[in-house]
């Protein structure tokens, strides 16, 4: 385990440009939903997708780079890399943003959306203490927070990277969205866990994604993950230990034009012995890699981490 400093630079200029795009991107997306509908919105927004897989050549020799990774992975996902299988890629990131403005704005209900095991999402909580929930930015997890909130009294508090935290709440509130709070972290301090425990002694649900490393730089371990080695966030598991609480795993699938929402449990908690820390680490890392692996073979072209993620390019076939 250590710090990726050296690699986080031009990653944090990156995702602060590309944190700056998406919020924009979304605020003016959901004015024009609002006004127009998603129908008529929906060539403008095709053209923005367009302008930023043409000239956003990082975030498209990334794609590549992990379509190719999937290709070898999973030879029956029949995804054949190149420019054509990249723009499927845009399109489906385009797609999620569509989809979580809708789910905000109270266009998607429940009745929209499937569920592969609706006993694993009701016993997130189910015994009255609250939840450490780890995502990705596989799918859409946005609209999992969404529905949970108008079915049920649930508070969500989403762990987020971005510096636009304040902002992105902003847009929540104009969609509707006044049970979730988005908290800026760029790591976990005791102040900050300490106000998570309390929220969770509530019932209150901790989210956070297990995907994707701070901007700033934060301790990893790195993993098998698509036959190459990636680095991950050590923070969902040092969180878990201090919450003390159950952990599960959340993801939400477009699959055959609908959204489909998969939970299961992870971990009754997680803890260590003395001197046992990195190992417990480890193996809950490598754990949600193998998770995150099954969920890709589902819907290859829906994770959305446009960005160089392994440790050595993929070699093009």
């Amino acid at each position: 385990m250590g710090s990726r400093a050296a690699r986080g630079e031009p990653r944090a200029g990156w995702a602060q440009m590309r944190e700056r795009g998406v919020f924009f991107l979304m605020c003016g997306m959901f004015c024009a939903i609002r006004l127009l509908g998603r129908g008529l919105t929906a060539p403008a927004v095709r053209v923005t997708t367009l302008y930023f897989f043409v000239f956003g050549r990082g975030a498209r020799r990334a794609s590549m780079d992990y379509l190719r990774r999937v290709a070898a992975f999973f030879p029956d996902a029949a995804i054949q890399p190149g420019w054509r299988a990249s723009y499927r890629h845009f399109i489906a990131f385009e797609a999620a943003i569509l989809d979580k403005i809708d789910a905000w704005s109270g266009r998607l209900e429940r009745a929209d959306v499937d569920f592969e095991d609706r006993a694993a999402l009701s016993a997130i909580g189910a015994d009255g203490r609250g939840a450490l929930v780890i995502g990705s930015h596989l799918g859409n997890l946005e609209l999992c927070r969404a529905l949970a909130l108008r079915s049920a009294s649930v508070r969500l508090n989403a762990l987020v990277h971005t510096t636009h935290a304040d902002a992105f709440n902003r847009v929540l509130r104009l969609a509707g969205a006044s049970d979730v709070e988005l908290i800026q972290v760029t790591h976990i301090d005791a102040p900050i866990a300490l106000k998570l425990r309390e929220r969770v002694a509530r019932g209150e649900w901790v989210v956070i994604a297990g995907d994707r490393v701070p901007v700033h730089g934060a301790r990893t371990v790195d993993v098998d993950f698509l036959g190459g080695r990636a680095a991950l966030p050590i923070g969902p598991y040092v969180l878990a230990s201090v919450l003390e609480c159950p952990v599960h795993l959340l993801f939400c699938l477009r699959v055959s034009g609908r959204n489909r929402i998969y939970a299961e449990h992870f971990a009754t908690k997680v803890d260590w012995s003395r001197g046992e820390r990195d190992r417990v680490i480890t193996a809950h890392s490598q754990r949600f890699a193998s998770r995150l692996e099954h969920y890709l073979s589902l819907a290859p072209l829906q994770w959305f981490n446009f960005y160089p993620y392994w440790k050595t390019s993929c070699a093009p076939r």
